[in-house]
């Protein structure tokens, strides 16, 4: 074959020859060429798509949960309400108490005391034990909105539902969702239970709406600080830690406004006294409320915006690098445990010592204002003779049962550690289970110390300058730390129950709570001895108002370390849960 019959053949495969017309090649070439198909537009899912989904998904994994929040402190209100037509059999009784809602001091610890001229039982109520359910509710919103979003993301379960036909924002919106709903059921439940004791029904409806619009307020909050961090413990305590500041700038108003000061305005600042403004029973007010929802709105709103600009499992605050290698001193594994507790430990030991200079600043008008408190009310701080070192120790007890939190979520943030696959990377090297656990263990009752040592110190500070009496230093001191063994004993039961099973910790909250409820109602409440002995917080004694046992301080060690040895063994016997 010669060259140009080569060419001939090499045109005729590109639809033109060596003699024809180039033109009518390339329009015959066109002709038979295959054309392919257009592509497909990729579908545009919103970004809810697939929310009504991961909600029936939440609502079941909170099967457990959700009926336990709600109709605990549904159940809350209940037992104080009896209780209350116990204690205050007769409108004088009654009378006679409310009487002190007025001052500083009641003002601080319940409330603005509405409807203290013509009081009720319902008023009497709402008024003074509203508030904790306020803060039981606003807790169950930042601990449910943080399970479902950020702690997702940090266990990587959200990386595989995102896979799926789900909208950016559909995981969010659904856990905002599960906390409305927790909230909207219980406003209603409190709201039926008032109505089934008797009580008016719009006073009542008022009240259940208060406590819920609270928690949504802290809902929409909690959307803002899972953004921030990509942990879910700072995401939290970033959450609660608004809340206490809430607490404290509501009683710091509210005080100021029984004084007759110009500090009444803070009360506004804080989402706790917007939900007390309603004054349920006397006023009925609804608008404030529209605060709280807007509240939730802003945030909410704001936790979207945040979102969209941060990656995956991953905070607009990015974590600080770390060094490339690790210096001497963190090779073992208790020091592995402080560095892991470091910076929720700064975190607690200044706000607890803030707290404990502000409380113990107003120590000489809490005396001022519980000068014609009645006397049933004065058996809480050990009757009128000592007025002063009651109050005192009772700060004590707040400050022991704060750090009792702390204890407990230091348990629960050794849970994580294990679910996300850490604590596994951690024993595959040269350090056992018994070593982990007990230094956890270790370093979390060493930071026990040093929050109640830093509480008493604030407090010692506080209240020797606001009453003049610098001998009070030592005693406060002491008073505050010397709870140090029954929040050990608590800590113990937490580390038993995660030896266990790690899902069992959080049964942890209600020995909190029972301790909670006769430290400082037991008395009041005229809980029966038996049943105050059960709190470990009841037998070492509230010092400087009480005689402190030495006796119980190394019983309760003892036990605390009997149990601590006992959670040891659990963990050695039990599978690790890795997923």
């Amino acid at each position: 074959m010669t060259t140009d019959g080569l060419a001939t053949v090499t045109d005729a495969t590109t639809g033109t020859s060596g003699s024809g017309d180039a033109a009518a090649g390339t329009r015959r070439a066109r002709r038979i060429r295959p054309t392919a198909p257009a592509p497909r537009p990729v579908a545009d899912h919103g970004t809810l798509t697939g929310t009504g989904r991961l909600l029936r998904f939440m609502l079941r994994r909170d099967r457990i949960r959700f009926p336990s929040w709600t109709l605990g402190l549904t159940a809350l209100l209940a037992y104080f309400a009896n209780a209350l037509q116990l204690v205050f059999p007769t409108a004088a009784d009654l009378e006679a108490f409310s009487a002190f809602s007025s001052n500083p001091a009641a003002a601080l610890l319940m409330g603005p005391g509405f409807g203290d001229a013509e009081p009720t039982l319902a008023v009497f109520l709402t008024s003074t034990y509203g508030l904790y359910l306020i803060i039981g509710a606003a807790l169950m919103s930042i601990l449910t909105v943080v399970r479902h979003t950020r702690l997702e993301e940090q266990s990587g379960r959200a990386e595989l539902v995102r896979a799926n036909v789900i909208g950016r924002h559909a995981p969010l919106t659904a856990g905002l969702l599960v906390a409305a709903l927790m909230n909207v059921v219980v406003a209603a439940l409190m709201t039926l239970l008032l109505v089934g004791l008797e009580f008016h029904p719009a006073g009542s409806a008022v009240f259940g709406a208060s406590v819920g619009a609270a928690g949504l307020a802290f809902a929409g909050i909690t959307a803002t600080t899972v953004q921030l961090t990509a942990f879910p413990r700072t995401a939290s305590g970033i959450a609660g830690a608004v809340l206490g500041a809430a607490f404290l700038v509501r009683g710091l108003g509210d005080m100021s406004t029984a004084q007759g000061g110009d500090l009444g305005w803070l009360t506004w600042l804080s989402p706790i006294g917007w939900s007390q403004q309603v004054a349920p029973f006397v006023d009925d007010r609804w608008w404030p409320l529209a605060i709280s929802i807007g509240c939730f709105v802003l945030f909410a709103a704001l936790g979207y915006a945040l979102a969209a600009r941060r990656d995956l499992a991953a905070g607009l605050v990015a974590p600080r690098r770390g060094h490339a290698s690790a210096p001497a001193w963190l090779s073992s594994p208790f020091a592995l445990a402080v560095r892991l507790q470091r910076a929720s430990l700064i975190g607690w030991t200044a706000s607890l010592f803030a707290g404990g200079i502000v409380y113990g600043a107003f120590t000489q008008a809490m005396l001022e204002g519980f000068a014609d408190a009645p006397p049933e009310l004065l058996v809480l701080f050990g009757g009128e003779e000592d007025l002063l070192t009651g109050y005192l120790a009772m700060m004590g007890l707040l400050f022991a049962l704060t750090s009792t939190i702390y204890a407990i979520l230091a348990m629960q943030s050794l849970k994580s550690e294990e679910t996300d696959g850490r604590t596994e990377a951690v024993l595959a090297a040269s350090v056992g289970r018994p070593g982990w656990l007990g230094s956890w263990l270790a370093a979390t009752a060493l930071g026990v110390v040093l929050l109640l040592g830093s509480a008493g110190l604030g407090t010692a500070i506080g209240a020797a300058v606001s009453t003049g009496e610098g001998e009070l230093f030592g005693d406060v001191f002491v008073g505050h730390v010397a709870h140090v063994p029954a929040v050990w004993v608590t800590l113990a039961i937490a580390a038993v129950l995660y030896g266990a099973l790690p899902r069992l910790v959080a049964l942890t909250w209600f020995v909190f709570g029972y301790a909670f409820l006769l430290g400082f109602f037991g008395p009041l409440l005229d809980a029966p001895d038996w049943a105050v002995e059960l709190s470990p917080f009841e037998h070492i004694g509230e010092y400087p108002g009480d005689e402190l046992s030495g006796v119980a301080i190394v019983v309760l060690t003892g036990i605390a370390a009997a149990l601590a040895a006992a959670s040891l063994a659990l963990f050695r016997r039990r599978d690790l849960i890795t997923a």
